[in-house]
């Protein structure tokens, strides 16, 4: 008796061209999105190596990694050897037919956050880009995945690559979110209780009662950040609220092919009787904001939690891991998180940089200002988004309140030799990452919602997000 599919294998089966060894497949690749870090080194393998980028008109660039985000800002830049990127980064392009989003252009912003609103990013596509946050893409229904630079040279070069076929895990999401917790909460939540029960070989479906309730946004979130708890790629299958969000995109089907592309997105779903690896069931209903403590994905509380005992872990691996995330973040075992001073706060990122975003961290800020000493930034995801959260006044409040009011782009979400907040400061931010100096030499950061980031804003210190007022 034939066995119902996945959506990832629904995806998989209609791209694949061959079978090769070892479970291995060669896939069509449907578009590649490059940007200036890893871009322009991509296109230049290409042609050094005497081949062409084979369908430019598939491939899809833009400025977002190394950029400043200040206000006015030109092609220069904090980061070492930047303004390099930048310009080698543009003639490949230019070499190669590559049409790229620069700093002025509307539709720039990052990756992940311009693809989808563009409609670059569909339901059933298959997209790869020199980043591990591709898997955010799968908030649409795309399957996407981040490649290094020889794999984007294939890409380029042929529009396929080999890649294993993964397991398939189910992430059954279920009840109502209380208010003013966000799809962050959850993604942060499920790190800590299901990191690492899944693996690189993974990919993750999200299914559930509160995903049917989720917007888009927030379910790029939760596969923005799925690949911080270890699985390859992650999805959620498209449905009415996906169709309505591209359909005004301007790389999204037009007219009659409007309609034939609904009518195939709505076959987009795992079938009833397909089959998962493993299966994982969580209530939201009753989660409170989370916080992260270490410098790891996993390493969350509840906001009303405290830093674990060491001796409540029994993995002597983990514990030593826990023990230097202790020492490195300054925070003894036991430590509760809410009432922690911070020193800076940071809005926005592939994670938290959306219109959505935006509107929760201010709907925390109305009639408030940040705390004396605190250093506040919200960078917007795109020029799109700049534009949107301005046409809504949110750029006043936010300025108003004591935020900086940056240009479209990575930021501080990561350091590679440019801005930082400041040796050793302490940051509540909503981007996807707290590595050690992951936002600058010593910074401890800590990641949360947009919502609780503003709101620790204000107060100085990390606490909950007020109930809507």
């Amino acid at each position: 008796m034939a066995v119902g599919k996945t959506l990832v294998e629904k995806i998989w089966d209609a791209h694949r061209i061959a079978a090769l060894e070892g479970g291995v497949d060669l896939l069509h690749i449907d578009r590649v999105v490059l940007h200036e870090r890893s871009g322009g080194r991509m296109i230049d393998g290409v042609l050094r190596a005497g081949r062409r980028v084979r369908s430019p008109d598939s491939v899809f660039a833009t400025i977002d990694h190394i950029i400043d985000t200040d206000p006015g800002r030109t092609d220069k830049t904090k980061f070492p050897g930047g303004e390099e990127f930048i310009g080698f980064f543009r003639d490949n392009a230019e070499k190669a037919s590559v049409e790229i989003f620069d700093i002025d252009d509307e539709r720039q912003g990052i990756v992940h956050v311009m693809a989808p609103e563009l409609g670059i990013a569909q339901p059933g596509l298959t997209i790869v880009c020199g980043d591990s946050h591709t898997a955010t893409l799968g908030g649409v229904g795309a399957l996407a995945w981040g490649i290094g630079v020889t794999q984007g040279e294939h890409a380029l070069s042929t529009r396929c690559l080999p890649v294993k076929r993964p397991n398939q895990v189910l992430v059954n999401l279920e009840g109502t979110l209380p208010e003013a917790v966000s799809a962050k909460d959850i993604v942060l939540r499920l790190s800590a209780v299901e990191g690492g029960s899944v693996t690189k070989a993974d990919a993750v479906e999200f299914a559930g009662s509160a995903i049917r309730a989720m917007s888009v946004e927030g379910r790029m979130t939760l596969c923005n950040m799925a690949v911080e708890f270890g699985c390859w790629t992650a999805v959620v299958a498209p449905d009415e609220k996906t169709h309505s969000y591209l359909r005004n995109g301007r790389y999204a089907p037009k007219g009659e092919l409007w309609e034939q592309a609904v009518a195939h997105w709505s076959a987009l779903k795992s079938d009833g009787d397909a089959r998962f690896h493993k299966v994982i069931s969580i209530d939201v209903s009753g989660l409170r904001p989370q916080v992260t403590w270490g410098t790891s994905s996993d390493h969350v509380v509840s906001i009303d939690g405290a830093v674990p005992i060491l001796t409540e872990e029994a993995d002597a691996t983990k514990r030593e891991s826990m023990r230097q995330a202790m020492e490195y973040m300054g925070l003894p075992e036991g430590t509760g998180l809410r009432g922690l001073p911070i020193e800076a706060a940071f809005i926005g990122s592939c994670t938290n940089g959306r219109i959505e975003d935006l509107r929760a961290a201010a709907e925390q800020l109305r009639g408030r200002r940040v705390a004396v000493g605190i250093k506040a930034l919200c960078v917007p995801g795109s020029a799109a988004v700049k534009r949107q959260a301005q046409a809504e006044g949110l750029d006043e409040l936010f300025k108003g309140a004591g935020f900086e009011w940056r240009e479209p782009g990575c930021s501080l979400c990561f350091y590679a030799g440019g801005e930082t907040f400041g040796a050793n400061k302490r940051v509540i931010s909503t981007t996807n990452r707290n590595f050690q100096n992951r936002q600058g030499p010593g910074v401890k950061t800590h990641l949360a919602s947009p919502a609780t980031v503003a709101a620790s804003a204000v107060a100085g210190r990390i606490v909950p997000p007020s109930p809507s007022r």
